[in-house]
């Protein structure tokens, strides 16, 4: 049975389906869970934060960061807001941030497949895929299909409940592609400090900075949250992947915390004098009530070698100082990531120099193109990698 035959059947997958059935091609899908898109279910809390309308190059980033720019352009934000509206989604607006007003993000999988349904696309499910052939033939457990084009569109290794096994990646080494390494992106840093045992369960605003080999690469503000084993929250999630690709290489990873980024270290220090002196019955953990989290205030004076029960006549000016640069600039030596099981994207994957950056076609098998995460392009938080699926899914899916 010939035709256009899709492996996967996540959001790039479904996406590709769709562009292709409208172009009247004879489309069927091989997903080899019991159900199609079960990864789009998982996203935004289940909410689905489908796109976002601050598109900026860095918002994607990729072993050859300009790569990603022409399928982004050809299908962009705002044809992605059409093409849901025109397809059931109206969108709730979150400061960009894009969601179904439904608030559910089955609604957005549901209206894929009705119109996947509505363009006659065929979907298998348990669909194993063993491998394909540079004939465009397409190897199952129990029976092969010859295909017209083949777009693999199979994920990564990110989030494996939800189907990303790798599998993917196996196939496209098979067929000669280089695969980049593949890390979880978008995941939680580990620590071997002992006091984030303390720390657990706060959460904080703080500026975070990454370093590799005591080099600044790249820092995110928002809520922190410290956790037993390390550092997670927003801001830690976009820097993950550099932190990733720097271990991988056995390269010293630290971040930097500064738990007070409204205010200077000389803004601190002369607020934390006025506080003491004000009463000088009080303690220098007290001195912190209202502006830090007890917990984080407690972690940070032992971590300064002092005494949280100090009064205002027992502390020197030194140590004050060296408090404050504690809260401004806390190192934290990183010494992991979390696994792909809780990542939520992955980092890494088949070489962009091998794929067509305008169709997605396959630069080595005439008739084999790719979609979504299984190539090396992740997105930063806030509906980026989403919009990575619609973009590549429409690039292979009208040019297949």
């Amino acid at each position: 049975m010939s035709g256009i035959y899709i492996v996967g059947g996540g959001a790039s997958g479904l996406f590709a389906a769709i562009c292709a059935a409208r172009r009247n091609k004879k489309v069927t899908v091989l997903e080899h869970k019991d159900k199609p898109g079960k990864k789009i279910l998982a996203t935004g809390n289940g909410k689905c934060n489908y796109t976002n309308l601050v598109q900026k190059e860095d918002c994607y980033r990729s072993s050859n960061p300009s790569f990603a720019r022409e399928a982004l352009r050809a299908f962009n934000v705002n044809a992605t807001v059409d093409f849901f509206k025109e397809i059931g989604i109206y969108p709730l607006d979150r400061n960009g941030y894009l969601y179904p007003n439904s608030g559910q993000a089955s609604s957005v999988l549901e209206v894929l497949l009705l119109e996947a349904a509505r363009t006659g696309v065929t979907i298998e499910c348990n669909a194993h895929v063993q491998k394909i052939d540079k004939g465009l033939s397409v190897y199952l457990e129990d029976r092969k299909y010859q295909a017209d084009g083949i777009i693999l569109a199979a994920g990564g290794k990110a989030a494996p409940a939800h189907g990303s096994d790798g599998s993917g990646l196996s196939i496209a080494r098979e067929l000669g592609h280089n695969i980049l390494t593949p890390l979880p992106a978008l995941v939680q840093l580990k620590s071997g400090a002992k006091y984030f045992k303390i720390l657990s369960g706060v959460r904080t605003e703080a500026e975070v900075s990454l370093y590799i080999e005591n080099q600044r690469k790249t820092s995110e503000k928002g809520e922190v949250l410290l956790a037993e084993y390390g550092l997670s929250g927003i801001p830690v999630m976009q820097i993950s992947r550099y932190a990733a690709e720097a271990l991988n290489r056995g390269s010293k990873v630290t971040v930097v915390l500064d738990f007070l980024p409204f205010l200077t270290k000389e803004e601190l220090k002369e607020m934390l004098y006025y506080r003491l002196k004000r009463n000088v019955k009080e303690t220098l953990e007290e001195a912190f009530l209202g502006l830090l989290n007890k917990k984080l205030a407690y972690a940070a004076i032992k971590e300064s070698k002092l005494d949280p029960y100090y009064r205002i006549e027992d502390i020197k000016d030194s140590q004050l100082t060296i408090l404050v640069n504690q809260l401004k600039e806390w190192k934290v030596t990183i010494t992991d990531t979390h696994s792909f099981e809780h990542a939520q994207v992955m980092a890494g994957g088949i070489d962009t120099k091998e794929i067509n950056p305008v169709t997605m076609e396959s630069k080595l098998i005439k008739g084999l193109y790719f979609a979504g995460e299984i190539i090396d392009v992740d997105g930063t938080c806030g509906g980026y990698n989403l919009q990575w699926a619609w973009s590549s899914g429409h690039a292979a899916g009208t040019h297949i």
